[in-house]
């Protein structure tokens, strides 16, 4: 396929058409246009600007950028396969040729795209390589409910922006389970539902709670990032959103991947209207059932409605019925898991592990008891102590 060929097998594109408003291509698509024309400076200045957007993309080798391009890109084809359908022939067979047209930009390299070109001069390089597109993004798609497509393909980790928009973490917690010490019945029943989620059976939601630094939102971060290449993402809800889960279980409804909401340290105030929303959720009314989602929330509280004694007096005629409904609020999740704070043998387990990982050299019985002063003058021992005292250490070294 010569450079002719390759512009308009471009400009055919159909599934894949939204690729030609990325900036990389948009800027290789000009250069082509350039070259036709045969407008020599239009092309040495889009070439530059190709692999100028390139460099922007934080890539310099173009079967890479052009691969997670492919991979990452939400068309009619694999949403078809997310759902189950069955996909028509002409579709399956647009596929195939659509993807030899972009196997051809894979393997275009600087020397293809500069021949011909009646310029000796100065163009800048950038890398390539034999990627076999085809049947790599056959098998992402024949396996869909691992890789996943669109943002989800590439990210882990998500929360919702001030707009409602469900946004990628760009810079992830990479805790793993082996990062954190002790709590392992705890984790393990974590995982066990989680990974009967990814399986397609019955999965609960769950409340994890206990003392603060105990390492609640750790375990169920570490879970995601054990479970993403099963399949599994993770989406971060704050207690202000909560009315936005039934839009957000619309959204993902239809996606093959497999979603924990999770919503870190959860409690309400008497009369919180979000009370109410996530009861409503939890309770499964129609907008918020989902097979392909789970509710995992954290607390510092075994009960999530912070009540005082002055409460549980007034006027209510059904008073004890309104008292057993605000209190009950956390029975409704199907697990509900607490982590209690360690005690001094177990806080100073985890002090030697997180020495010994960050490779930090220190007399143990020293190193005990600056730990146990450090856990006494904060008022608790908890993994979130652990670790701070041990960064601590590190930044005076």
């Amino acid at each position: 396929m010569n450079l002719s060929e390759l512009t308009t097998g471009l400009y055919s594109l159909s599934v894949f058409r939204q690729l030609l408003s990325d900036p990389v291509m948009q800027s290789l698509v000009s250069y082509l246009e350039y070259r036709e024309q045969r407008d020599t400076k239009g092309a040495v200045s889009a070439y530059g600007e190709f692999v100028s957007r390139l460099y922007d993309a934080h890539e310099t080798d173009l079967s890479r950028y052009i691969k997670h391009a492919v991979n990452n890109n939400e068309n009619i084809y694999v949403k078809s396969i997310g759902r189950g359908e069955s996909v028509p022939l002409s579709l399956i067979d647009n596929v195939d040729k659509e993807l030899d047209v972009l196997q051809q930009v894979c393997r275009m390299t600087p020397e293809a795209l500069r021949e011909g070109l009646d310029w000796q001069g100065f163009l800048p390089r950038f890398e390539s390589s034999d990627y076999e597109l085809k049947s790599k993004y056959k098998h992402r798609a024949e396996n869909i409910g691992k890789f996943g497509y669109g943002i989800y393909a590439k990210y882990r980790m998500f929360r919702i922006d001030s707009g409602d928009h469900i946004v990628p973490v760009l810079n992830p917690d990479k805790t793993r389970l082996s990062d954190l010490i002790d709590y392992k019945r705890q984790q393990q029943i974590i995982m066990d539902n989680t990974k009967a989620l990814l399986a397609g059976k019955p999965a609960a939601n769950i409340l994890l709670s206990g003392d603060a630094g105990t390492g609640k939102s750790s375990t169920v971060k570490a879970v995601v990032n054990e479970l993403f290449d099963e399949g599994l993402r993770i989406i971060e809800v704050r207690k202000e959103q909560l009315r936005e889960i039934p839009v957000i279980l619309d959204e993902l409804s239809g996606n093959p991947l497999k979603f924990i909401l999770f919503i870190d340290d959860l409690s309400f105030q008497k009369d919180d209207d979000n009370f109410s929303a996530l009861k409503a959720i939890l309770e499964g009314t129609v907008s918020a059932k989902s097979n392909n989602v789970v509710i995992y929330a954290t607390s510092n509280r075994r009960h999530l409605v912070k009540e005082k004694f002055s409460d549980r007096d007034g006027d209510d005629i059904h008073h004890n019925d309104t008292i057993q409904e605000t209190i009950s609020l956390s029975e409704r999740f199907g697990l509900q898991i607490t982590f209690q704070r360690p005690d001094k043998k177990t806080y100073l387990s985890i002090v030697h592990h997180l020495a010994e990982l960050k490779g930090l050299e220190y007399d143990s019985d020293k190193l005990e008891a600056e730990a146990e002063r450090f856990a006494l003058n904060r008022g608790t021992r908890s993994a979130r102590a652990a670790k701070q005292f041990i960064d601590g250490l590190l930044s005076n070294n």
